[in-house]
């Protein structure tokens, strides 16, 4: 077991942590951010959790899309975001538009006004060309990110190939032809749709496409990098979990395709875990409690210890199915972390 993620991190820039929902995994980013800050560093911390719990967390009401400075007494700097899918797609359209007005049909554009949330891989893909961008600006010495639940995480680690294939596919390809390429009877249901909801679908979609076309060289070279950036020797995924039955198996599953993708793996962060009872109870208990509050208390110590060997049980199913991977454990607070005295309670498990 390791006592510190130090020796973890030593040298990285991008810590991803994730997991499976209801483990603290946003909590863990959080704190590690607020650990490497305390190390001088001038970290970023960025959720796409839709959740919201990365503001809780640093005891704010809200984060937005450009990074926050946390008022925090560290030796460095923690910053902080949450971020926008929409605004941050609307973004890379701006920087990779040829002119202005491409970028203004774009924006304009019915298609894109539905879709630019809901393509794909877009909000995941967002997510790494907002960390590509913050990597690239050199303005932060490491960024922390806190990806959704495990399995929705997997579509994050696809993400850039999804989207290179859909820009590189033939779907995209046929709006891009001249007039002409569809059928009669498409034709036909397209002038239907016209007439009965008063929108030119076909006209739309061509539109948005066309316009798309001068941008999908800059797309698919973006999400190149961004997909190496997930690659990189300085990046490193943390996997967050707690020791139960259902989150042991997501980490499982998780650490599995991050194998299989060729991601790197750092190491493990097992939250709330249940320590036994320090010392036996007194043999005068019933004197000083009384017998009622006495067997009370025998109780209470009683299902601690059997949860605290549930945990420690499953900790070594996980460690076992991982083959000893360095792993920290956070063990169980009294309370739930919701400024930042909880978080540097977490800290403190996290770091030396």
């Amino acid at each position: 077991m390791l006592t510190s993620l130090e020796p973890l991190l030593e040298g990285k820039r991008m810590v991803i942590c994730a997991g499976s929902g209801g483990v603290g995994k946003t909590t863990a980013a959080a704190a590690v951010g607020l650990g490497l800050a305390e190390k001088g560093l001038k970290v970023a911390v960025v959720t796409i959790d839709p959740a919201k719990r990365l503001a809780t967390a640093l005891g704010l009401d809200t984060l937005g899309n450009e990074p926050h400075r946390i008022e925090a007494e560290v030796e460095g700097e923690l910053w902080a975001m949450m971020l926008d899918a929409k605004r941050t797609f609307d973004e890379l359209i701006e920087r990779l538009a040829p002119d202005e007005r491409t970028r203004d049909e774009v924006y304009g554009n019915r298609i894109y006004q539905q879709l630019s949330s809901a393509v794909a891989g877009s909000q995941e893909f967002t997510a790494i060309a907002k960390l590509y961008e913050l990597d690239q600006s050199g303005a932060f010495d490491v960024l922390v990110l806190d990806t959704p639940p495990a399995r929705n995480a997997l579509d994050f680690l696809d993400a850039p190939g999804r989207l290179t294939r859909f820009f590189q596919g033939r779907a995209i390809r046929m709006f891009l032809k001249p007039a002409g390429l569809f059928g009669r009877g498409t034709g036909i249901m397209f002038g239907v749709m016209r007439r009965v909801t008063g929108v030119d679908l076909l006209q739309d979609l061509s539109g948005f496409f066309r316009s798309l076309g001068g941008m999908i060289d800059g797309f698919t070279e973006r999400a190149r990098r961004v997909g190496a950036l997930l690659k990189d020797p300085a990046t490193t995924f943390l996997i967050v979990t707690a020791p139960r039955h259902d989150p042991v198996e997501e980490a499982i599953f998780f650490h599995r395709k991050l194998r299989e993708a060729g991601m790197p793996f750092g190491g493990l962060i097992v939250n709330r875990v249940h320590q036994p009872p320090d010392d036996g109870l007194p043999d005068d208990v019933t004197d000083l409690l009384g017998p009622a509050l006495a067997e009370r208390v025998q109780a209470a110590a009683q299902q601690l210890g059997a949860l605290a060997s549930r945990d420690a049980a499953n900790v070594a199913i996980l460690q076992a199915e991982l083959r000893d991977p360095p792993t920290l454990i956070v063990p169980e607070l009294d309370e739930d972390v919701h400024d930042l005295d909880g978080l540097a309670a977490v800290r403190a498990h996290l770091f030396d």
